[in-house]
């Protein structure tokens, strides 16, 4: 048996006892499971705390197990107390576990690589340069990263029995699995001309690995989905998004996982009663096309899944053991503040870029949301709009309000927008084969990712007279956006360097511009979000973008609770408060966890009302 008290005691079971409970215990995902496994589902749901469990409960077992993480924004290292890349790294402590990360950068170098190689010593280095040109693009970066995944789908040699998957949110995982069929049919009947990958006739290797990796895919006797969730409405629905998305593309053997599962202990605890009434309502409601899926529960637990222990704990279920949580002083939230304490700061500027940034699943979506009606409530006009393929905000604002605006990006009718843009300039110099060529061309699948860039650059620039809110994609996917908004502004720099003359302010100069840009990083009050916000700070830094403020969400304890579990919880939550407000953040404003979904425009006005 597991149980839970090795998370204290530090002391990991035997593998016969692992062996053991994953035949009599294990969740049913667990049992005869398929050689590839992909988890799936909305940031924050615990993807990674699951599918991790997995790799190692198979490994405990016997089997030879890869973890893989296809997240630009993953917390593998933290969670496994291990440094590891590109290449499979054995996890120790875990005999039979190894784990690698798809780096975009790693990835990008190699491809680029590989397709200069396949020209030949032939290749003159004009011919050199313009593929070294088609190739520096952010979509380059993503294809790479497809690559890598592509292969370990497609490779002929089986080193492993288990591969498992640990994927970036729903919006980008969609994209990335959509890719094997997108390429295939690009290049079935193209052979000509150039794309962002180099020219095609120097792709047509790489045409049997996408169609390798599409019947993977395919083949419910290789490769099963696992849609995790939390008793939520808003993961809910992404999970049954994400099935009906999956399901067309030729992904049918999907499970579902209903993660953080809670059920009060004291039931004179408002706080604890209302978030058991939130879940079963959420469950309640489930859309039908997952009801028929298969489903297994893990509970919420007391401790984060930070290390081998808590991991072998998480899908133990043995009743666990609870331990007080440490007294929390009634005074020691005074020195926080309250989301209408940054919309007022905010609303003193007058005019801006307000970017709200983190890990997802952790509430940027609400943040930005409310943030937006703060300002129209202090007067001003404010176009609220989204980055994320989710594209979350309009149901969460959820109605109209004078002086706000909510759209979003969207990658479809962006890039139509940018085909015909491209059409309208070259079509009247070119003849009718080289339209075809050209329009042919456009139509690839990393065409979307320009298109994006080009979406964003324009909102960026109506902040220059008005408040924009931004609401962004997770980190991973909002990281190439940073990098390609980079690239430009390094292609800019150098066309204006050769012709040397004018000025030119580029969309990263006013990211960098702090009186024009404010940076919202929002996290958690657990150990992993606030340190990959921390990441995503570094990271910033080190493109000269400086985050204005942090926002620490769904925090218990300025709810206020006594339930064993939450309280449980309460002592890691403060370590994480005392963590950030001790350097990490030189604002940090506190949204307590919610009785009311913060779902529509009256609770989100509670939320920045005026004092």
């Amino acid at each position: 048996m597991i149980d839970d008290t090795i998370v204290q005691s530090g002391q990991l079971p035997s593998p016969d006892e692992n062996q053991i409970w994953l035949r009599s215990q294990a969740p049913g995902f667990l049992n005869l499971p398929t050689r590839h496994i992909f988890f799936t589902g909305k940031g924050g749901v615990g993807k990674t705390s699951l599918s991790t469990a997995t790799a190692l409960a198979m490994a405990d077992a016997g089997k030879k197990v890869l973890l893989v993480s296809t997240d630009a924004a993953s917390n593998l290292d933290e969670m496994l107390g291990i440094e590891f890349g590109s290449l499979p790294a054995a996890v120790p402590g875990a005999p039979g576990l190894s784990v690698l990360n798809i780096d975009p950068d790693t990835a990008a170098n190699a491809y680029r690589e590989r397709v200069l190689a396949q020209m030949g010593a032939a290749a003159s280095e004009t011919d050199l340069a313009t593929v070294r040109e088609q190739l520096s693009g952010a979509c380059t970066t993503e294809i790479a990263s497809f690559d890598e995944f592509a292969a370990l789908l497609s490779e002929d040699e089986h080193h492993f029995d288990h591969i498992v998957f640990d994927t970036a949110p729903t919006g980008h995982t969609l994209r990335l699995l959509s890719l094997p069929k997108a390429w295939s049919g690009f290049l079935d009947n193209n052979d000509k001309g150039a794309s962002c990958l180099g020219p095609h006739s120097g792709l047509k290797m790489q045409e049997a690995r996408f169609k390798a990796a599409l019947d993977a895919l395919s083949d419910p006797a290789v490769t099963t989905v696992i849609l995790v969730t939390r008793p939520d409405k808003g993961a809910i629905a992404e999970a049954a998004h994400a099935s009906e998305e999956l399901y067309a593309l030729g992904l049918k053997n999907q499970r579902l996982v209903i993660n953080g599962d809670f059920h009060a202990s004291d039931h004179t605890d408002a706080v604890a009663v209302a978030i058991e009434a939130l879940g079963q309502q959420a469950l309640k409601e489930m859309p039908p096309s997952l009801l028929e899926l298969p489903q297994d529960r893990v509970p919420l637990r007391a401790f984060d899944t930070v290390g081998l222990p808590a991991l072998r704990a998480l899908l133990s279920t043995a009743a666990p053991r609870i331990e007080p949580g440490e007294a929390v002083m009634p005074g020691h939230l005074e020195h926080l503040r309250g989301l209408d304490a940054l919309a007022d700061e905010l609303s003193a500027t007058g005019h801006g870029l307000i970017m709200v940034m983190g890990k997802g699943g952790v509430g940027k979506t609400t943040v930005a949301a409310a943030l937006a009606v703060g300002l129209v409530q202090r007067g001003h006009s404010v176009h609220l709009s989204t980055t994320d393929p989710a594209a979350h905000v309009a149901a969460t604002v959820n109605g109209d309000m004078q002086g706000l605006r909510v759209d979003r990006i969207d990658p479809k009718v962006e890039t139509q927008r940018y085909i015909d843009k491209i059409m309208a300039a070259k079509s009247p110099a070119l003849d009718a084969q080289a339209q075809a060529l050209l329009l042919e061309d456009l139509r690839s699948p990393c065409t979307e990712e320009v298109a994006v860039f080009h979406a964003f650059s324009r909102v960026v620039g109506e902040a220059r007279s008005a408040f924009v809110v931004l609401d962004t994609a997770p980190t991973g996917h909002s990281l190439l956006l940073m990098d390609a908004t980079g690239a430009y502004h390094r292609q800019m720099m150098q066309e204006f360097a050769n012709h040397g003359a004018g000025r030119v302010i580029t969309p990263l100069m006013r990211l960098q511009d702090a009186n024009y840009t404010k940076i919202i990083l929002v996290a958690l009050p657990e150990v992993t979000p606030v340190t990959q916000a921390a990441a995503l700070q570094d990271d910033l830094r080190r493109a000269g973008i400086e985050p204005y403020a942090w926002v620490l969400n769904k925090s218990v304890m300025a709810a206020g609770t006594h339930d064993p579990l939450l309280a449980a919880r309460l002592a890691g939550e403060s370590k994480q408060i005392n963590r950030i407000s001790g350097g990490l953040a030189k604002r940090l404003f506190i949204l307590p966890w919610l009785t009311r979904p913060p779902i529509g425009l009256v609770e989100l006005s509670r939320l920045v009302v005026q004092r």
